[in-house]
């Protein structure tokens, strides 16, 4: 891989998480881990799902192996993975499976971002889609226990989606774009 793609495809990320997760807080959680620096971003530029799955089985015991106060998170991020996002969300159920296969359910989840997500329901181009639209396919690995802490510290969590939606029908398409998020 060539570093000068890998550099590109962390900024793109990073922009992404910058301007849309965190300062649209998207996910009121993740400010402190970026600011902790606790965010392990890796890149795998390759195309084949198996590839990524590999990759991500790595990441998942690199995680596991690390105390959460160096790396709380990791993006995996395959940009050249499953462009299709019904493709993508059907990868997702492999990814589940190595998961299930190193026996992290409960201690780790997958989120998963693409550059075409789409909620069941919803138009391609609805913004509320972009709630979970990143620059490329990315799988967030979490520790379950940061999460259930900063779920009990946040009031209301399972009232954050709404919350994004309404935020981002004000920004709107152009809001978004203006932002540098063009998807």
């Amino acid at each position: 891989m060539n570093s000068d793609e890998e550099r590109d495809v962390i900024q793109a990320t990073q922009h992404w998480l910058d301007k849309a997760v965190i300062g649209l807080n998207l996910c009121p959680f993740a400010k402190a881990v970026v600011a902790k620096q606790q965010v392990r971003m890796v890149v795998c530029m390759d195309s084949e799902p198996e590839q990524v799955l590999q990759m991500l089985q790595q990441e998942m015991q690199l995680l596991i192996d690390t105390d959460a106060a160096v790396i709380d998170t990791t993006l995996l991020i395959a940009p050249n993975l499953l462009p299709d996002f019904l493709d993508f969300n059907e990868f997702l159920f492999d990814c589940d499976s190595v998961l299930a296969s190193m026996e992290l359910e409960g201690v780790l989840q997958i989120a998963d971002f693409h550059p075409r997500y789409q909620f069941a329901g919803t138009q391609t181009d609805d913004i509320s889609n972009f709630t979970n639209r990143a620059p490329f396919p990315t799988l967030h690995l979490l520790r379950e226990e940061s999460m259930d802490k900063a779920v009990a510290a946040f009031p209301d969590a399972s009232l954050i989606y709404e919350r994004n939606v309404e935020v981002l029908e004000a920004l709107g398409r152009e809001g978004w774009e203006a932002l540098g998020l063009a998807n």
